[in-house]
């Protein structure tokens, strides 16, 4: 089923991410950035409904970004002001809209890794 997906793992915790704020931005041909969707993850790390679904997805530029210290906030986690990571922002492209796009996001209060999964 063709669609973009993402979800959430928190590797300090050693759990998915529940209350990440996720927004999704589309490049546009002039250049700027289209705000396409916003969602927060669920209990599983996970969003509710996919990102695009097969009608809505469209070959392009994206961008994810992911508000990482307000999650880790809301855990106690003590952060520095201002956090080394305060939103990650993961700029992928999609360039067929026949097949599905994953887009995981794996983080700590000082890295993370993502990668195209399925």
């Amino acid at each position: 089923m063709a669609g973009l997906t993402t979800h959430v793992l928190d590797l300090a915790h050693g759990n998915p991410a529940e209350g990440v704020n996720i927004l999704l931005f589309m490049e546009t041909d002039e250049g700027s950035s289209q705000e396409v969707k916003r969602t927060v993850t669920n209990a599983d790390g996970r969003c509710d409904q996919p990102l695009l679904d097969a009608d809505a997805i469209k070959s392009g530029r994206y961008r994810l970004d992911f508000h990482v210290a307000a999650y880790f906030r809301r855990l106690g986690v003590d952060l520095p002001d201002p956090p080394f990571l305060d939103i990650v922002s993961i700029a992928f492209g999609i360039a067929d809209t026949s097949v599905h796009y994953h887009v995981p996001l794996l983080i700590s209060p000082y890295g993370y890794s993502t990668y195209r999964g399925s």
